[in-house]
């Protein structure tokens, strides 16, 4: 009789997988030489792409105080990210909304999750995940590192009114690199 394999390690494609990807933002942002290295701008978030395990997209970002991505998604891609110097606070989603063919969302109660992720603590994700993230601090900048896999074929951007998500427009990859 053989075993089964565990969900964990059963591979539905040839890239990595959320855990590899957050094993690969862990180790970037030990790279404390990498992390220096990004210019930091007191206006705006600042970006490197960096390359990523098995084909993925990787990013090393810098947040200044009071900046943030707005509530998004990245489609299909899963991903991981960690903060490598500062804190981000994400708030995310816990449900699983329809992919396609919706503008405006009423949302139920009790989805709604927040994190605070201080240097060093980070998180993987699935396909569909939407999120915001933040750096609430008003005088430090925060840096992390991101990854995506397969390379993100566009990210869905939503404004919220309180209980009502709306699918504000959708990005490509020309629309930021």
């Amino acid at each position: 009789m053989s075993a089964s394999p565990s969900p964990v390690s059963v591979r539905t494609s040839s890239g990595p997988n959320a855990a590899e990807l957050l094993d690969f933002v862990r180790r970037t942002a030990a790279d404390s030489a990498l992390i220096a290295s990004l210019p930091l701008d007191p206006e705006g978030r600042t970006w490197v792409r960096l390359d990523g395990p098995g084909g993925s997209e990787a990013w090393l970002i810098g947040w200044p105080p009071g900046t943030g991505t707005g509530w998004h998604d990245h489609a299909d891609s899963i991903g991981a990210f960690l903060t490598a110097a500062g804190t981000l606070k994400e708030h995310s989603l816990a449900a699983r909304l329809p992919t396609d063919g919706w503008k405006t969302l009423e949302l139920a109660e009790d989805i709604d999750r927040t994190r605070e992720l201080t240097e060093g603590q980070g998180r993987a994700f699935g396909r569909h995940h939407v999120h915001e993230v933040l750096n609430e601090s008003v005088t430090e900048h925060a840096v992390s590192v991101h990854a995506y896999y397969p390379p993100l074929p566009q990210i869905r951007r939503y404004s919220r009114t309180d209980a009502v998500l709306r699918l504000e427009h959708t990005e490509r990859p020309e629309d930021w690199q």
